[in-house]
């Protein structure tokens, strides 16, 4: 009869560096069997909402977190009882008396080659955990996102956790009582170095118990509740009580937050211009009424931002610096030979911008089918982080609103965004006569480090022209 042993699962950085997800859902319970990669939970991201499988065969033995709760990336959520046979000598047994090779494995361990220590790596969301050397420093690792270019740099993501291990039976860390020795900074997340600043801690006299030394939230919350006699916390203001009935409060969390950081960063990082035209879109309307009514697009969602998308796709061939980035730290213009199509979608969690992979590559056919999945996959908030990075440019489609026009924030790391408002009837001279015409509104906002006017001008007229006259989209292509 083979022994049993529990293992941990820790949560796995979700994407781009990401530093916590929420727990939704829990798709299991204490004493569930469970299989390989069987969806265990439902968790939100700063950016799309994930299913989490199960890295182990085995039963389900505590849920260390509650749905709704918002966890740490490298933060056990779940731990399994698994069947040791075949597992590695590193592994504790679930009594926690460690196995009499673990021993042994350990005294060899430093000879081992980095083939034979990548084949007892065990598997995590992504494929297989990071390995950690012997001096507490984190692997470094490369992510390559679906559809992302692979003339890209690679990103530093945030230090990287063994998303997957045994669970240790050791002692709790010690809190340093010296002065602390000069040594290089502390690692720690954004929100914990903040967290520390508002209560007046010293991070170098933190001990840190997450992967690698990492410093993590709870490491200074426990250091703070330790050190009251040292730190002062100033008594908060009292509250004014308000009834319920007068205001609703919302955490803000999730989607929400991501976006508002990300737009708060582009408004005071890019330098916007924002630029107004206002076409007759008479003849754009009454080709998406024949093409509707065409057997090719029998079956098929066209509507004017399928069109309008195609435009803009056309455009950018003679326009081409308005699909560019601008990188801060190599001090480069980067410009794309392709076009992820970003396609800001309001969604009950908040505001994304997923993207249409080498969209100008596509037929229009093509386009408005991957327009309609992607805004499905949107509303119903599980668009993969994936699909929400290695934009180049944007859409947004103010006009469903009823709106004319705006001025809309770039997309971080994106050079144009444009809003396409409502088209609405309107008197308009045609053919030297005024006549009523269906009229629309086009906003362009760009980074003027990248776009000059002239150049926002010229894709803007382009765009235009294209709408007023489908057939003119002939003469740029």
């Amino acid at each position: 009869m083979s022994a049993t042993m529990i293992k941990e699962f820790r949560l796995p950085d979700l994407g781009e560096g990401l530093t916590e997800s929420e727990i939704l859902s829990w798709k299991v319970a204490v004493g569930d069997t469970v299989t390989l990669n069987q969806v265990i939970a439902e968790v939100e991201t700063a950016k799309a909402v994930v299913e989490l499988p199960s890295p182990f065969a085995g039963t389900v033995a505590a849920l260390h977190e509650e749905a709704g709760s918002v966890v740490e990336v490298g933060k056990p959520i779940v731990s399994f009882e698994v069947d040791d046979a075949g597992a590695p000598p590193s592994a504790v047994a679930s009594s926690g008396e460690v196995a009499s090779s673990e021993v042994a494995s350990s005294e060899v361990a430093s000879t081992e080659s980095p083939a034979e220590s990548a084949a007892k790596r065990e598997p995590n969301l992504v494929g297989y955990g990071a390995v950690v050397d012997k001096s507490g420093r984190p692997a470094r690792r490369q992510r390559m996102f679906a559809g992302a270019p692979e003339r890209e740099p690679v990103r530093e993501p945030v230090p990287a956790v063994e998303t997957v291990r045994a669970v240790e039976t050791s002692a709790p860390p010690t809190v340093p009582s010296g002065p602390a020795v000069e040594h290089e900074r502390p690692r720690s997340t954004p929100p914990v170095r903040k967290l520390a600043r508002d209560l007046g801690i010293d991070l170098e006299l933190v001990e840190g118990t997450g992967p690698g030394g990492l410093i993590t939230r709870s490491d200074v919350q426990e250091f703070a509740a330790g050190s009251q006699a040292q730190v002062s916390v100033p008594e908060p203001a009292p509250a004014v009580v308000v009834s319920a009935e007068r205001e609703t409060r919302t955490p803000i969390k999730g989607v929400r937050k991501f976006t508002a950081a990300a737009m708060v960063q582009s408004a005071f990082t890019a330098p916007h211009v924002t630029e107004f035209l206002t076409i007759d879109v008479t003849p754009t309307m009454e080709l998406l009424t024949r093409l509707k009514a065409s057997r090719e697009f029998a079956g098929y969602k066209l509507t004017p931002l399928t069109i309008a998308a195609k435009a803009v796709l056309i455009a950018l061939r003679r326009n081409p610096t308005l699909n560019s980035r601008w990188d801060e730290a190599a001090q480069e213009i980067v410009q794309f030979n392709y076009v992820n199509l970003g396609i800001a979608a309001a969604t009950p969690r908040g505001l994304t911008v997923p993207n249409i992979k080498d969209a100008d590559k596509m037929t229009l056919l093509e386009l408005s089918t991957a327009l309609s999945e992607l805004t499905d996959t949107a509303r119903s908030g599980k668009t993969s982080p994936a699909d929400l990075t290695g934009g180049t440019i944007s859409i947004t489609n103010i006009g469903v609103f009823g709106i004319d026009a705006g001025t809309p924030i770039l997309n971080p790391g994106e050079a144009a965004i444009v809003a396409l408002g409502s088209v609405r009837k309107a008197p308009w001279v045609h053919n030297d006569e005024l006549a009523v015409r269906q009229v629309m509104s086009l906003s362009l906002s760009f980074d003027h480090r990248l776009v000059d006017g002239e150049q926002g001008s010229k894709f803007l007229a382009d765009l235009g022209a294209i709408l007023s006259d489908p057939a003119t989209g002939m003469t740029m292509i």
